[in-house]
């Protein structure tokens, strides 16, 4: 890389061996006409979606109400930071899901489409909503889109109810017949973010054969680092340092993996034990992807519907698709209520890093929005009405925040769909079956 007193592309890197560093926004990349005034380095707009399957406990995750957000319930209290970036939407409905499934609760959610009923491959369902979003925004960044889960699922053919397994598997689209995989394991995943020429063996050889992966950026580094203010070089450090602790974590998950001469079979080698360490690595995956603006659209099964994990960490040695048939059985209840928000305090804690971590005259948290949910409603039902719904985030494209939106019954999920992608710059008239937009998420500001 060649550094000059201009200002910096945004779309600066820096090469390595077979190694690509991609830069974070940084103030010196403003055109030099505005450096003078100071102005700061204008960000881009993403967009994001956690997945959760089988549904939720209503009465511990819904709160009373509607309009500004009082105290949060159960489910919900760990996004009490949070809660001024925070809208609760209630009463959303999957139509196109019936009837209910667990495939079609996870085919449904980002589609709002019909899945075809087939044991085969001649699967059918529709462009999802990050896909339509990766086409448009997602354009000039290296990756359109960023597909991660936490399970290992590499079954095909049928899964449940004679739907073809890539309904489970698969939560993005990018066409009615192309399904996407997603990546579970984090050195794989660091590997696409970072990883340059070569095969991927090649590349897997070049970052393990050095501490770091910073290592063979060293001197461009440092002469970034002396053409830029303060502030940048600021940036560049937590960036810097994030990056480590990522690969740290990566490399003492697969030496934990070689000690142990039982593996599960249900992860892939290589991963944290805990669950939540997993899930903490691939949101600051993530995170790093977001900062360096490596991808622009991110779509994230936190877990997969019919899930047999069980969460002895927060008192719940039941496996969760078992439980999640409660019949309304009080005890099993309040475990799926323990599981809940045991999932959305991972989402908070990640949410709070992307608030910690500045960006223009803003964050990474008021530059995304985040959509959090499951396609399910009452687990024991089946159903997919007033599926339990969180969005997060935004507030650089004018989301409000602080709020509880209880629509009507039966309202589509496809109109929050259409909001959302409306609000990053993806402009549609219709998307699955909406029949509206949400506009009361949203101040009205100029995008």
């Amino acid at each position: 890389m060649i550094i000059t007193k201009k200002a910096l592309p945004r779309r600066t890197f820096l090469k390595g061996i077979q190694a690509t560093l991609a830069l974070p926004l940084l103030d010196a990349m403003i055109p030099a006409a505005t450096a003078l005034a100071q102005t700061p380095a204008k960000a881009v707009r993403r967009l994001g979606y956690v997945f959760v399957p089988m549904g939720c406990d209503h009465g511990r995750w819904t709160p009373e109400g509607q309009g500004a957000l009082g105290q949060l319930t159960p489910c919900l209290s760990p996004l009490e930071p949070l809660k001024d970036q925070l809208t609760v939407v209630t009463n959303m409905e999957l139509q196109n899901s019936y009837p209910g499934t667990h495939d079609t609760s996870n085919s449904g959610f980002l589609s709002a489409a019909f899945a075809k009923h087939t044991e085969s491959s001649d699967y059918r369902l529709g462009t999802t909503a990050d896909q339509l979003a990766a086409q448009q925004i997602g354009g000039d960044a290296p990756l359109r889109s960023l597909e991660l889960s936490m399970d290992l699922n590499p079954l095909a053919g049928v899964c449940n109810n004679g739907y073809a397994c890539v309904y489970q598997n698969s939560l993005s689209w990018s066409s009615p017949t192309t399904p996407l995989p997603s990546e579970a394991h984090p050195r794989l995943v660091f590997e696409r973010l970072f990883g340059e020429g070569g095969t991927p063996a090649q590349r897997r050889t070049a970052l393990r054969d050095r501490a770091s992966l910073l290592d063979s950026f060293s001197d461009d580094i440092a002469r970034l680092k002396g053409t830029v203010g303060v502030g940048d070089r600021a940036r560049v450090d937590q960036y810097l340092d994030s990056i480590r602790e990522v690969e740290r974590q990566i490399q003492q998950a697969e030496v934990g993996a070689s000690k142990n001469p039982m593996p599960d079979l249900d992860r892939p080698v290589g991963v944290p034990e805990m669950f939540a360490d997993h899930a903490k690595l691939l949101f600051d995956l993530q995170l790093l992807a977001f900062q360096g603006d490596i991808t622009r659209v991110v779509t994230f099964q936190l877990t997969r519907e019919l899930s047999n994990r069980t969460y002895p960490e927060i008192g719940v040695p039941d496996p969760h698709h078992p439980t999640s048939h409660h019949g309304n059985d009080p005890e099993k209840v309040l475990k799926i209520a323990k599981i809940n928000t045991f999932h959305v305090s991972l989402w908070s804690d990640f949410l709070q890093r992307l608030k910690a971590t500045p960006e223009g005259d803003g964050n990474l948290l008021d530059n995304t929005v985040y959509m959090y949910g499951s396609g399910m409603g009452n687990p024991s039902l089946h159903d997919h009405v007033n599926l339990p719904i969180l969005v997060a985030g935004g507030a650089a494209t004018g989301m409000k925040g602080g709020q509880h939106i209880r629509y009507h019954e039966g309202t589509p999920l496809a109109n929050l769909h259409l909001t959302l992608l409306d609000r990053v710059g993806v402009r549609l008239d219709t998307f699955g079956d909406s029949d509206s937009k949400v506009e009361t998420l949203f101040d009205a500001v100029a995008l």
